[in-house]
């Protein structure tokens, strides 16, 4: 799927940033397409000479000084700061625009022709940071061999590791015969939002590595997230008169209850059936649909949980929300007091489960890459706890089944906690990794 054009590399202006994060490349190192005539195991060995580990660690600590919580303006002006390093690095920019102030920063190296292409996919928005942090969230701070922030791990890391993967590709004038294209995606932590739209709007590559936090392990199965909104419906009456109420609160006990112990269909292997779990993430109750709570002595006639699932690649939000209601149903034959109400959240994007054979060729490539890059094997498969995750590659093969790709990126160990971090090492590794890649699938 590569298009005809050729690699155009222009000088950075570091004009307006520090010009020792944004680093532009010498004359010397721009791109000259065609011109590397050594064998494929010397352009190999060069490309991951040109991995330049400072560059790398001062990127991502530019992207962590700057917050890019979803749908806040931080998180568009990260992006057109990528835009502006990414033609900075050799790459032709797109910008895809979701709503004002939101974009997806798509960085391409165009590939001559003949050849397949790739797709690294990272978002950019981040979950905040919590209580129980002892450094600043938005430091950067590096110590010990690790780099500290909001974001590092899920999963800024692997963002700068691709930005710098493109860079070395593109500074040794790597001749590409296929698309090499850098998703810089936003709203992710919202249900995908940013790889929804562009998927949406056409973007297509032949291959794709989504770069969550594994840990560098290769992710080939992973659950789909849905989230619902269950609210019960009770009778308020003062507590004097209790007898006469019912408590909507006290009803949701049960409901909880039957939640954590019920079965969903269509998951029949055990590797499936692993996959579906449940997280009761908020509770709010009171009286009516505002939640009035300032008078506790009436018995509350209304009360919400708002519930994270995840469900396999048998079944669907459809059979999920079916299954939910089929068991509160039952539930009500037992207590006809309770009066419920099931909806998906309907403020995020549904992201799909995932799965590849392990066995597909694109996948045993990248394990040798793996091997050769750490000199470890690699983890490969339903690797726990990632495969709970709900990822981009949802997504991407939701709307383009004929693409094939795995979920591959540093960080994972400290994900989303107090101090997140990511250890240095692993994002280089993370950086060559993606970079062998590129060659492997785009020359």
């Amino acid at each position: 799927m590569a298009r005809e054009k050729p690699v155009t590399v222009s000088r950075y202006t570091t004009i307006g940033y520090d010009a020792n994060i944004w680093r532009p490349m010498s004359d010397d190192s721009k791109a000259r397409p065609g011109t590397v005539t050594d064998g494929h195991g010397a352009l190999r060995e060069r490309v991951l000479a040109a991995v330049d580990e400072d560059r790398l660690v001062q990127t991502l600590q530019r992207m962590v000084r700057q917050p890019s919580h979803p749908r806040t303006p931080g998180e568009g002006e990260l992006a057109l700061l990528l835009g502006d390093l990414l033609r900075g690095r050799g790459l032709e920019v797109e910008l895809q625009e979701l709503s004002p102030g939101r974009y997806n920063t798509l960085g391409w190296l165009r590939g001559g022709g003949g050849g397949r292409s790739l797709m690294l996919n990272g978002h950019i928005d981040t979950n905040p940071a919590g209580e129980g942090w002892t450094r600043d969230p938005f430091g950067g701070d590096v110590e010990d061999g690790f780099i500290y922030g909001i974001g590092v791990s899920n999963m800024k890391a692997a963002d700068a590791a691709m930005i710098e993967a493109a860079t070395a590709v593109a500074q040794v004038g790597a001749d590409l015969r296929g698309d090499l294209c850098v998703a810089l995606v936003c709203g992710e932590i919202l249900g995908g939002e940013g790889s929804a739209h562009m998927m949406r709007s056409g973007t297509r590559t032949d291959h794709f590595i989504v770069g969550e936090p594994t840990d560098l392990s290769i992710l080939t199965l992973h659950a789909g997230p849905i989230e619902l909104w269950i609210n019960v419906i009770g009778r308020m009456r003062h507590m004097t008169r209790a007898e006469e109420s019912v408590s909507a609160i006290d009803k949701m006990y049960k409901v909880i209850e039957r939640l954590k112990t019920m079965q969903l269909s269509h998951a029949d292997e055990p590797k499936y059936a692993s996959l579906n779990q449940w997280c009761i993430g908020a509770i709010r109750g009171g009286m009516s649909r505002e939640y009035v709570d300032w008078q506790p002595s009436m018995v509350p006639d209304f009360c919400t949980i708002k519930v994270a699932g995840r469900l396999a690649p048998t079944q669907t939000d459809e059979t999920v929300v079916a299954d939910v209601i089929d068991a509160l149903t039952d539930l009500r034959s037992h207590d006809p007091d309770l009066e419920f109400e099931v909806t998906k959240n309907p403020t995020k994007e549904f992201m799909a489960p995932f799965e590849v054979s392990v066995d597909d060729p694109f996948v045993l490539r990248l394990v040798q890459t793996h091997q050769e890059v750490t000199g470890v094997p690699a983890r490969v498969g339903d690797i726990a706890p990632y495969r709970i995750y709900g990822t981009d590659a949802g997504h991407i093969v939701r709307h383009d089944p004929k693409a094939i790709g795995v979920v591959c990126g540093p960080g994972g160990k400290y994900n989303t906690m107090p101090d997140e971090k990511v250890e240095i090492d692993e994002l280089v590794s993370a950086a060559k990794i993606y970079a062998l890649s590129i060659l492997d699938v785009c020359s």
